[in-house]
């Protein structure tokens, strides 16, 4: 009897992935944040999450500050002829990048709070959103696999 998890299936594993990606970036905004007063901070925040580089399965960037590597899950692509053409070209997963938002401060610092608090409240809302989304299918997922009643 083979016995699967919920990451054996891609879109689990995407979502997982997902997750993991808006977890690092609430991290690197609060970290923004903590640094707001820091003379000559520049902010860091992450590619924004694409599907190719999900669907590719590479591992995910280092933030700015060089943090840990995570991997990220996914389907991986793969050749069957000579002719296809290979994923050097891919996306990258997401890396951080950094630059100024909006403002530069005299000593140096271009962390906008106001900017910082808008990007926090977007990788928020579309965290709890696939936290939504991956409960309900596991409930489907659940009621699937029940034996029927009758």
């Amino acid at each position: 009897m083979i016995v699967m998890g919920p990451d054996d299936i891609p879109l689990f594993g995407m979502l997982k992935s997902r997750l993991g990606y808006l977890t690092e970036r609430q991290k690197l905004v609060a970290q923004n944040v903590a640094n707001a007063d820091t003379p000559g901070y520049r902010p860091s925040d992450l590619k924004p999450f694409s599907f190719q580089a999900s669907l590719m399965g590479q591992t995910a960037g280092a933030p700015y500050r060089g943090g840990p590597v995570a991997p990220t899950s996914g389907v991986a692509m793969m050749a069957t002829s000579a002719s296809h053409m290979g994923p050097s070209n891919a996306p990258s997963a997401w890396r951080a990048t950094a630059g100024a938002d909006s403002e530069t401060t005299l000593d140096g610092n271009a962390v906008s709070l106001e900017d910082q608090m808008i990007k926090m409240t977007e990788a928020r809302t579309n965290y709890d959103a696939a936290i939504t989304f991956y409960q309900k299918s596991l409930s489907m997922l659940r009621m699937a696999s029940r034996k029927p009643n009758g």
